[in-house]
Formats: C-alpha cells, sequence, structure tokens
C-alpha cells in the first residue's frame, strides 16, 4: 500500500523540497499501476492479521480460504470493508439457499438502479455545472453542482456497496451494512456513523482504541482523534486536498465534542442545517 499509492506523494513532496532548499531542478515523475482495490484488501489482510493475534478470529488452515475472504470479489473493487471476525464462521459454514439468493439479487438490482438511474444522471449535470467557468457561475448554478454532486457520491458508493452485499447474500455471506442515511445527520460525529461504516469501525477498532481512544487525558484524545482523521483523509487519497480534508472533520470533530454537538441535539432543525 506504502509503495503503490503513496510512495509517489512522498517521492513528489520531497522532490519539491528538494528544489525549493537548493534550486537544483529535479524530476518529479514517478509512476506506478495501481493494482485495482489495494486500499480494500490490504486493509483487509491487516484485519485478518490482527484478529487471528488478538484470538477474535480462528487462523485459516487451508490458504484458498485466506484468498476467499482477502479477494472476493463482490466488495474487493469498492467494499464494504469486512473484518475477518465478522466473516470467519460464514467462511468455514454457510449456506446458499433459494431464498437468500432471492434476497441478494433484490438487494443487487437495488444497487444497480442507484449507480446507473440516478448516480450517472446526477453525475452529468455535476460536470455541466463543474465544466462552467467560474466568470460564468451564478450562486444558484454553484449549488446545484455542489448539491448533484452530493448525490452522486452517496447513490455511486452506496450504490456499489448494495451490490457488494447482494452478491454476497447470493454466495451465502452476510456482510455488514455499509451506509445508514448518512445525509438526515444532525451533526458531523452522527454522519460519521451512518456514512462508509465499515471505514469508521476500522479504523475506531484497529487504530482508535489502541491508541487509547478517549479513556486517556484530554490532549492525548485530541491527538488520537487527529491521527485518526488525518489517515482518514489520506487513505481516501494520497493528496494534499484528502489530508486537508481530514483536518478539517478532525477540527469539526472536535468543536462538537467540547459542546457544539449537545447544542445541535437541542435544535435539531440547526443540526440538519449545519449538516
Amino acid at each position: 500500500l506504502l509503495l503503490f499509492k503513496y510512495a509517489g506523494f512522498f517521492f513528489d513532496n520531497g522532490a519539491a523540497l528538494w528544489n525549493f532548499a537548493t534550486g537544483d531542478a529535479v524530476s518529479r515523475s514517478w509512476s506506478l499501476i495501481l493494482p485495482i482495490g489495494i486500499s480494500f484488501y490490504t486493509f483487509q489482510s491487516l484485519s485478518y492479521t490482527i484478529d487471528v493475534y488478538r484470538g477474535k478470529g480462528k487462523a485459516q488452515k487451508n490458504f484458498l480460504n485466506v484468498c476467499l475472504y482477502v479477494a472476493f470479489f463482490p466488495q474487493l473493487i469498492a467494499g464494504p470493508i469486512v473484518r475477518y471476525a465478522d466473516i470467519d464462521e460464514q467462511i468455514r459454514h454457510r449456506t446458499v439457499s433459494a431464498e437468500n439468493f432471492a434476497l441478494g439479487f433484490r438487494r443487487f438490482i437495488y444497487g444497480l438502479a442507484k449507480k446507473v438511474i440516478i448516480a450517472n444522471t446526477m453525475a452529468q449535470l455535476t460536470d455541466s455545472v463543474f465544466g462552467i467557468s467560474l466568470s460564468n457561475m451564478t450562486t444558484v448554478t454553484a449549488w446545484m453542482g455542489a448539491v448533484t454532486y452530493t448525490m452522486q457520491i452517496y447513490y455511486d458508493f452506496s450504490g456499489y456497496s448494495d451490490m457488494a452485499i447482494g452478491l454476497g447474500k447470493m454466495f451465502g455471506f452476510d456482510f455488514p451494512e455499509n451506509f445508514d442515511y448518512p445525509y438526515t445527520s444532525k451533526s458531523i460525529t452522527e454522519f460519521w456513523r451512518r456514512w462508509h461504516i465499515s471505514l469508521g469501525t476500522w479504523f475506531r477498532d484497529y487504530l482508535y482504541i489502541p491508541l487509547g481512544g478517549n479513556r486517556v487525558t484530554v490532549p492525548r484524545h485530541i491527538l488520537n482523534i487527529l491521527v485518526v482523521w488525518m489517515l482518514t483523509g489520506f487513505w481516501h487519497g494520497a493528496s494534499w486536498n484528502f489530508i486537508l480534508w481530514g483536518l478539517l472533520l478532525f477540527l469539526l470533530l472536535v468543536i462538537e465534542r467540547v459542546g457544539l454537538r449537545a447544542f445541535l441535539e437541542k435544535h435539531r432543525w440547526l443540526g440538519h442545517l449545519y449538516m
């Protein structure tokens, strides 16, 4: 993961710093073809190792079963991230039935409809708005682009998750839900409990809690949140805009923890507007 996804980021930034410090024209080109789904199967490989180490799952004696878990095609490319402890017994013992196949097929169709009918339509509107020059952009048009993009990424990602969950069901696997009506949230904290749930729980269980979670001093607690959200941003993409996005989320979450969230809970309409 470090080599294929992040080495180019560190190399380019290191070259930029060297150029700034020395004035030399160091080449900043770095190109590796990124293996598809690398973030997901790397996280699942980590989950297998950690869960077996903690005793939350049994070590697989059959190497093909390990491959099945790490590279199971329905959710390999776009998630959800399936933790080994959740699927250990299902790999060993699962039942494929006509009823579950029908339920899975229906869920797959829902996801496909989200992606093809809604997300792709929103994408066309978004691209047309984002293609307008700033000098010709009106406030209404800009808001339309923001809203359609918001709908696009939700229906795209949740659609892929529905298709993965449906395909898994057809093969006898029960994958965890990945979205729970996130745009109905009243705070950023609540939003991240509803959006990409498998990623949030992965970082919580394998990073935030081992760092001490909230059972530490206040400065250490804030540091733990900072580490988690910087890495969450970096996981989404190897560029500074994703790191800054993670830092923005960190700032909002800390503000909510020190009092804003309690205020928003009392004034729900303000919470929805703020969200």
